[in-house]
């Protein structure tokens, strides 16, 4: 609209009205609009199908992705808002001018100071969102990495998880005891099978959550108050192996053995956190736990294990493990963790068939490798991660193009001008550092404001993130410094088109 502010002055001398001027650069802004938005849609249709081709390990129902009609919709009335707004403010604004003045003035000198400020101020906003947006995927990519090599304090390695089922209505199988005594004699011949390095029952699968038992236990001696006020412990109840199976070290004291039977003194294997709860500063190695009605079950602490990420992904949640032969509850843990020599899922046919031969009414119902769990709580962060980093980059791509047009248009608009200084003695590399540093002004007033609104708007992002605080210095800076090059690289093209000018035609521009 600015370029063609001499065009529109002859137009209005010829005799166009203003509201055909109006409706001539609506229509043609219109057709730049509806050819973009083709090429959106197809855009968008081959995005659609990348992702999910290559859509995260883990995502729910990614089959069921494609081009919805009501957010294509959406998007088709947002573009045209956008088209309806921007097309119609340069188009009154160019149709308001002053015809003599227009006239004797050539079109690169037409532009106001005004008007280029207000094409400087729109790239700013572009800038400004595209940090907000930029500084989002990093902090998300951040979290994504830290999650990813959060210590689990188990070797996921080798290590297959499967599901039993049992028949209840069996009545070989219809007790604890009885189930206690099937799981012995299937871990044991699991243990003979070859490729099978260990073996244990645990409680629930990895990554749960609040799948499993928890509950509240108490110190000998601990007051009723002190005991309301101990923290919700995972309940795990273990074979001898399971330490040894999960790859989890024993810190102090040991872990369970084939004497920790019915009949035996009841003993627990405590985490780090759960020990320093009760005994902060003090050895808890020999120390007591009361459980049931009035404290009718006494347990002694015989090891010290680091807490597991083993239910959830995020936290190294404080836990207590029971060994099976003295498992306090009515029924039995029915997932088996396995550690094996090779490949996991190459020993699931094995394993099933050992299971169906010794426990009859027992069946194998599922099995994955401990990675495939893990998959599960990584989904949702590398979809995260990977939608906007895909925004991040579309707006950096719009912020780069949005400030090399305006300062393509500053060259070209002031051409004579910078004539007049080549012709006084200013040389290329005088006038290509002018044209950077004006780049690179605007663009430092876009990132700072976006550093602004990324201070306050990466809050919401809270719940979200790992290990990371939503104001990151490390992040912010980065991110500051990305779009900070690609501004010096946006304004390169434009300064370095001043080498093509020859001052005396820049001269002889109309004025």
């Amino acid at each position: 609209g600015i370029a063609r502010a001499r065009e529109v002055a002859v137009r209005s001398a010829l005799g166009a009205g203003r509201a055909r001027i109006v409706v001539q650069m609506l229509i043609e802004s219109a057709l730049l609009a509806i050819a973009g938005g083709a090429l959106g849609v197809a855009v968008a249709a081959a995005a659609v199908h990348s992702f999910v081709a290559f859509a995260p390990a883990g995502v729910p129902r990614v089959g069921e992705i494609h081009l919805n009609a009501i957010a294509l919709a959406g998007a088709v009335v947002i573009t045209g808002l956008a088209t309806l707004i921007f097309a119609l403010a340069p188009a009154i604004m160019s149709s308001r001018v002053e015809l003599q003045q227009a006239l004797r003035t050539d079109a690169r000198q037409s532009a106001s100071r005004g008007s280029r400020r207000v094409a400087e101020g729109l790239v700013v906003g572009q800038i400004a969102l595209a940090l907000l947006v930029l500084s989002a995927a990093g902090l998300i990519a951040r979290s994504l990495i830290k999650l990813e090599r959060a210590k689990l304090s188990l070797e996921p390695s080798h290590l297959l998880i499967g599901q039993l089922a049992i028949r209840y209505y069996d009545a070989q199988y219809d007790n604890a005891a009885k189930q206690t005594a099937m799981l012995d004699q299937l871990v044991s011949r699991l243990h003979a099978t070859p490729g099978v390095q260990g073996v244990s029952p645990v409680v629930a699968a990895p990554f749960s959550g609040s799948g499993g038992w928890d509950g509240r236990v108490a110190a000998e001696g601990q007051s009723a108050e002190d005991a309301a006020a101990t923290p919700i412990l995972d309940l795990e109840v273990v074979g001898p192996e399971y330490f040894a199976t999960l790859g989890i070290p024993i810190l102090h004291g040991r872990g369970f053995t084939e004497a920790d039977r019915a009949g035996a003194p009841d003993v627990v294997v405590l985490s780090e956190s759960a020990a320093r709860h009760y005994w902060p500063g003090d050895n808890p190695l020999g120390k007591r736990l009361t459980m049931g009605s009035d404290s009718a079950q006494t347990l002694t602490v015989v090891g010290i294990v680091p807490d597991t990420r083993y239910r959830s992904l995020r936290e190294a949640r404080p836990s207590i493990y029971f060994p099976l032969r003295q498992s306090p509850f009515p029924f039995e843990p029915w997932t088996l963790a396995v550690r094996t020599s090779g490949p996991p899922a190459e020993l699931v046919p094995t394993i099933r068939r050992v299971i169906s031969e010794t426990a009859p009414g027992v069946a194998l119902a599922s099995a994955e490798p401990f990675a495939r769990y893990l998959e599960g709580p990584l989904a949702q962060p590398r979809l995260n991660a990977l939608l906007l980093a895909v925004f991040a980059g579309a707006a950096v791509v719009l912020a780069a193009v949005g400030l090399f047009g305006v300062m393509a248009t500053m060259v070209r608009q002031r051409t004579r001008e910078l004539g007049v200084r080549m012709a006084l003695g200013a040389t290329a590399d005088d006038l290509r550092r002018m044209v950077l540093r004006r780049g690179l002004a605007i663009a430092t007033v876009g990132v700072g404001a976006g550093f602004a609104g990324a201070l306050v708007a990466n809050r919401l992002l809270s719940v979200m993130l790992y290990e990371v605080s939503p104001t990151d210095g490390v992040t912010l800076a980065v991110v500051a410094a990305v779009l900070l090059v690609v501004a010096a690289v946006a304004s390169v093209i434009p300064a370095r088109a001043i080498t093509r000018i020859d001052p005396v035609s820049a001269l002889r521009v109309e004025g």
